[in-house]
């Protein structure tokens, strides 16, 4: 039996999911949504998948739904019992996992969505990047990547030496933005960013495509 992720394997939220998933071995099956025909908005997703109309969902084997990436990979985590992604018996590892995600959330993750919106999803709907906005968030992080740098230069990852990379960035952001500009000046980062790309999850999610299939929603 696989659980199943409702979604576009081309969204970001749903590659979070799928890393992980393919980083803990849970067999899953993607189930697409039409968000171009606005399948996430009908009545029926949003009373039975998702209340504020959006993507990735996951289904348990036994029904049970879950939805928000960050959420779900936590569930999936919790579930399968691995340490190295979700410590949950050692407290102290915890809040540093908990430490890591907050500051993934709040510094990186509003930074690299910014750019990400004028870079790949403007153009996508035919509008202009604002290339000054760009440069300022960018600028942005590079201050974020600076404090990364000193934390890696004491842990192998950003919450300790022991959890992987559940709670840190969203995958096709990290994918999409870090870039020999990035990581010219930051060694540690740089370590850290090859160890985690070039797991074989992380990987393998670069190639996940949506079967084509009838869609569901």
């Amino acid at each position: 039996m696989a659980v199943k992720i409702y979604g576009v394997s081309g969204a970001t939220g749903t590659q979070h999911v799928l890393v992980v998933a393919k980083e803990l071995g849970v067999p899953y099956t993607i189930v697409p949504v039409d968000m171009k025909a606005g399948a996430h908005k009908t009545a029926e997703y949003i009373a039975t998948m998702h209340p504020f109309g959006q993507t990735p969902v996951l289904e348990d084997e036994d029904g049970f739904k879950v939805y928000e990436a960050r959420a779900i990979g936590r569930y999936l985590a919790a579930k399968a019992g691995d340490e190295r992604l979700l410590p949950r018996t050692d407290v102290k590892k915890l809040a540093h996992f908990e430490q890591a995600a907050s500051v993934e959330q709040h510094d990186f993750h509003p930074l690299a969505l910014g750019i990400a919106l004028e870079r790949y999803y403007k153009p996508l709907r035919g509008q202009a990047t604002d290339e000054k906005r760009v440069a300022e968030l960018e600028a942005a992080l590079v201050e974020k990547l600076k404090v990364y740098e000193v934390i890696l230069g004491k842990t192998k990852y950003l919450a300790g030496d022991v959890s992987v990379f559940l709670p840190y960035l969203r995958y096709p952001f990290a994918q999409r933005l870090v870039t020999d500009q990035f990581l010219k000046a930051t060694p540690n980062v740089a370590r850290w960013w090859a160890d985690i790309s070039s797991r074989a999850s992380w990987k393998a999610n670069g190639r996940v495509r949506v079967p084509r299939q009838r869609r569901v929603f």
